[in-house]
């Protein structure tokens, strides 16, 4: 169902869903190393569809969910614009490019294993997507001093979970068995009635 009443001021929509599945085949297409990057640019900075508080509010839950979470994200995305026929449209400009292009590539790498430098290439790569995830965790970071848990909360659960993904080596099931109630308990006490938001 869409929700274009409810759009804040200076944010754009979608005119259709083919507008919808142009916008997300585009930012594949960009997402080499990695969609998230591409997406938080092309939909929050240049189409300006989603505010910084919103991209997070679709990562959040695109990443409790089972799959990925861009898949998620423009499932969800399409489908508040033009229910299912967005949602349709924006996996589907999301997926089937890439898809192509990922079964070229996967056949010629399985061919080219033999040549060391298309392994020093995909090791490159690897700290690349490292690099782009990083970049968009701090750009989207300004957005947490909006959160109604506030700013210190929000970087303690950051750090958490940091520590029990990176350093302790934790399965990221239990880190979200164990984290994510905390944080919902900690917004659900910020925003119990009565309460003035930070």
């Amino acid at each position: 169902m869409s929700d274009l009443a409810s759009t804040p001021l200076g944010v754009e929509r979608p005119d259709s869903p083919g507008e919808l599945f142009r916008a997300f085949n585009h930012l594949a297409l960009q997402g080499f190393g990695g969609v998230l990057p591409v997406a938080q640019r092309e939909l929050v900075e240049n189409r300006r569809w989603l505010t910084k508080v919103e991209f997070l509010e679709l990562l959040s839950l695109g990443q409790v969910l089972p799959g990925p979470n861009i898949i998620n994200m423009a499932l969800i995305y399409g489908d508040r614009q033009f229910g299912w026929r967005g949602a349709l449209a924006a996996t589907s400009g999301l997926m089937l490019a890439p898809l192509a292009i990922v079964l070229l590539l996967a056949v010629l790498v399985r061919q080219g294993t033999a040549y060391p430098f298309i392994a020093d290439a995909l090791r490159g790569m690897s700290v690349v997507a490292a690099g782009l995830i990083l970049s968009t965790a701090v750009k989207l970071s300004g957005a947490l001093r909006a959160n109604c848990m506030g700013l210190s909360t929000c970087v303690a659960i950051a750090v958490t979970t940091v520590v029990a993904v990176a350093f302790l080596h934790w399965p990221l099931v239990w880190v979200l068995a164990g984290v994510g109630p905390a944080a919902w308990f900690a917004a659900w006490w910020k925003l119990r009635p009565g309460v003035v938001a930070p």
